[in-house]
């Protein structure tokens, strides 16, 4: 298959272009710098130029490819919000009738559940959203009546040293000789290792059959969580982060760590847990690899 991914040079991107040419296709990424082209070069696939803003260089490949996956963010932009709007007008104008599209999102568009459990037939809004933006550029995906669209709502992605969550808690470590969780820790994430997660891109691409679940397929969009069964509470993650830093795990208030680290803090508080197994029923998603914890104490981040 001919696929045209997007931010490939990044952490969740580059591992599904690696899985995507593992698996035999044949991929173009988008590199808006040179240092860019070459690592999308090293994972095998062929680089276009440009950035998110080349509207026409979008249209383009995507004109060129049967599917497109869209992993590109950048969350700090500001931005962000019109960008992913105008990019996903012209990769889905680009796309010919009966591409696929795979759309990455973020379990971050469900409101907190403060616990229970959440799955994808939970309405989610740009009002309620913490990342509103997301959720218009899921209803733009699955709207797109011309394509297959498939949105993944990834919860905590880990795995390979990565993720800007953990990276950014192991570097307060280091530096402060702390590392924060708020009020009791007590609130539980999920999260998704990084190679179980390309493992879904695949299988999205390759194993869906349209309508084979009934109503879990609306037309031709389908929405599915990204998440192992693990559920981590905050306070874990932090004494890990701790032990790996040789730093102490300290619980905040809310206000302490809104004036520390600014209220993107406020995030840290929620509990959403996700059921994913509308994607282990549509697409036979097993996730496989070490845990959170696992990789945290023993795995990739201990031996970065």
């Amino acid at each position: 298959m001919r696929i045209f991914i997007t931010g490939a040079s990044g952490y969740v991107g580059a591992v599904v272009a690696e899985h995507l040419v593992g698996a035999g296709h044949e991929v173009a990424a988008l590199a808006r710098s040179d240092e860019a082209r070459e690592r999308v070069e090293g994972l095998g696939a062929k680089a276009v130029p440009g950035s998110l803003r080349d509207l026409d260089v979008l249209r383009g490949a995507a004109a060129a490819a049967e599917a497109v996956v869209h992993t590109a963010v950048d969350y700090a932009d500001p931005d962000m919000g019109d960008i992913e709007r105008d990019t996903l007008g012209a990769l889905l104008g680009g796309l010919n009738d009966g591409g696929a599209f795979v759309y990455t999102s973020t379990g971050l568009v469900y409101p907190d559940r403060q616990g229970a459990t959440v799955d994808e037939d939970h309405p989610v809004t740009p009002e309620t959203s913490p990342q509103p933006y997301k959720v218009l550029g899921e209803r733009q995906v699955l709207t797109a009546g011309h394509v297959a669209g498939t949105v993944i709502r990834a919860a905590l992605v880990y795995g390979r040293g990565g993720s800007g969550l953990l990276r950014g808690l192991i570097g307060a470590g280091r530096r402060n000789g702390m590392v924060p969780y708020i009020g009791d820790g007590a609130n539980e994430w999920s999260s998704v290792h990084v190679d179980d997660l390309a493992e879904l891109y695949v299988a999205a691409l390759e194993r869906r059959e349209p309508g084979a679940a009934g109503n879990e397929v609306a037309g031709n969009g389908v929405v599915v969580n990204a998440a192992s069964a693990e559920r981590t509470p905050i306070r874990r993650i932090a004494e890990a982060v701790a032990g790996l830093t040789g730093a102490r795990a300290v619980s905040l208030t809310l206000e302490q760590a809104v004036a520390a680290m600014g209220p993107a803090v406020a995030a840290l508080t929620r509990s959403s847990p996700m059921d994913a197994s509308r994607a282990r029923r549509l697409f036979g998603w097993a996730p496989q690899r070490p845990g959170l914890i696992e990789e945290l104490t023993t795995g990739s981040y201990a031996r970065s």
